[in-house]
């Protein structure tokens, strides 16, 4: 038995067909989820995109004891159990924090691919001559010089010397995360005579932004929706060079992301996170390596994820229980047929594969590594800015979603049946839920140890 994991950025469940999205294209992945299982209550655990793989790839709840940092040297990764246990480890990546800085994500790895070209830290920008990736972008003539692309063609290319080994395979492209600059073609199927506009999100309130307008939004939601299409076009073609390999008799497919984006929602959200105003209430933008956080609310649209399974032998299906992004690499490891070991705290998900009331988790914890107000973190990129306000973890269960904040007002919950827009909070008329929820998030900080200096601002709850 091989797995391909293939993971795509900033992927939003709802823009999917299978989850029920009649406008954004995606036959590729509708196919993978006609033969497999859909996961409708799949959720992230650490965000954003270093706390997300770290969750991969260690099936921890790594926001109890990591950042957005290195993985510690005594943190054993799914990549080195599986290379132990003799199968060919490969990753095929252009999501471009594996190993920048001193990164170390390609740990286990026999094979590792890192591309070229996607946009990255602050760090690596000279005010004069643009990013690191200008001369790549520069270069690009054809759709498959573009990231993606040339990404899921490097795994297929693998696959062509490999095929016939037991492998694990991992793909990650970070398309369709900003810039979104898929080919024009892809964009007019939504937004028709798109003129090239790449628009860049505010990480704020589009409505606090001059020159941004309700349109130029749209507009650049019909370009994400493109690189939604471009993505799906060429997961097709890499799952199609496996079928013709006949792999997929032999092999698990999985397709998730680590997170979702805002597009206007709650007020005019365009971003992932939300910065801080600067001292003269002006908005700060990504080249301001000075601007901290402001509170950054993990809604559905973030923290709800798309995951797409299917295994030889499975019941094609769907599974409502509450799972995790840690869930995964144990699933990985039992699907396998490999042990999994007792510090692992994900739970498999192959008894799902062939029985959908298999029962899922109480509750999922969503949040950016547990931190406290004036901590430096590094999110989005890898440039440590300040948090101006307290985290927001949101403690999702089967019908409520807690958005939970420390400080007094700042907390929010929804009951999801009724309002899955999570338009308008009743913590006033349910406290009791939200002190419920509250209690869930205090236990699992008990539980993963989460240390005393940032469990303790968050032992109470404070409406």
């Amino acid at each position: 038995m091989n797995v391909i994991w293939i993971v795509a950025d900033t992927f939003r469940r709802d823009h999917v067909g299978c989850y029920g999205n009649r406008v954004i294209r995606t036959p590729a992945l509708d196919a993978l989820a006609a033969r497999g299982v859909v996961f409708d209550r799949h959720y992230i655990a650490g965000f954003p995109t270093m706390p997300a793989r770290a969750d991969h790839a260690t099936g921890r709840w790594t926001i109890s004891f990591m950042r957005w940092e290195p993985l510690p040297a005594d943190v054993t990764t799914l990549a080195q159990l599986l290379g132990a246990a003799g199968f060919h480890t490969a990753a095929c990546v252009d999501t471009p924090f594996y190993v920048r800085g001193g990164m170390n994500y390609d740990r286990g790895f026999q094979t590792f691919f890192t591309i070229p070209s996607q946009e990255g830290s602050l760090t690596r920008l000279d005010a004069r001559r643009g990013h690191e990736s200008r001369d790549t972008r520069a270069w690009w003539r054809v759709e498959e010089d573009r990231n993606a692309p040339r990404t899921l063609t490097t795994a297929m290319h693998w696959l062509e010397r490999h095929y016939t080994e037991d492998f694990f395979l991992y793909v990650d492209t970070w398309d369709p995360h900003e810039p979104w600059d898929a080919p024009p073609w892809y964009t007019e199927l939504y937004w028709p005579g798109y003129d090239g506009e790449v628009i860049a999100p505010v990480y704020g309130y589009w409505r606090d932004t001059p020159g941004l307008t309700e349109e130029k939004v749209r507009k650049a939601h019909a370009t994400y929706m493109g690189e939604i299409t471009m993505v799906d076009t060429w997961i097709g073609r890499l799952l199609r060079t496996a079928e013709n390999m006949g792999l997929l008799d032999k092999t698990v497919v999985i397709f998730t992301s680590d997170h979702g984006f805002y597009f206007g929602e709650h007020g005019g959200l365009f971003g992932k996170m939300t910065y801080a105003r600067r001292a003269d209430g002006s908005l700060p933008t990504h080249r301001d390596a000075m601007a901290g956080w402001a509170r950054s609310p993990l809604y559905e649209e973030l923290v709800a994820l798309p995951l797409l399974v299917a295994a030889p032998g499975g019941r094609p299906g769907r599974y409502s229980g509450l799972t995790s992004a840690i869930d995964l690499m144990p699933t990985v490891l039992d699907c396998l047929g490999q042990p999994i070991p007792g510090w692992v705290e994900g739970r498999s998900l192959r008894p799902v594969l062939g029985d959908p009331r298999a029962p899922g988790r109480d509750f999922v914890i969503s949040t950016l590594p547990f931190a406290n107000p004036d901590d430096a973190v590094n999110s989005v990129d890898n440039v440590s800015r300040k948090l101006e306000a307290p985290l927001v973890t949101t403690v999702t269960s089967a019908e409520w979603s807690f958005l939970y904040m420390p400080e007094a007002g700042g907390s929010e919950l929804f009951h999801l049946p009724s309002d899955p827009r999570q338009e308008s909070s009743v913590l006033s008329k349910h406290p009791d839920v939200a002190r419920d929820h509250h209690r869930m998030l205090v236990e699992f900080m008990r539980q993963t140890r989460v240390p005393p200096a940032l469990a303790a601002p968050r032992q109470e709850l404070r409406l």
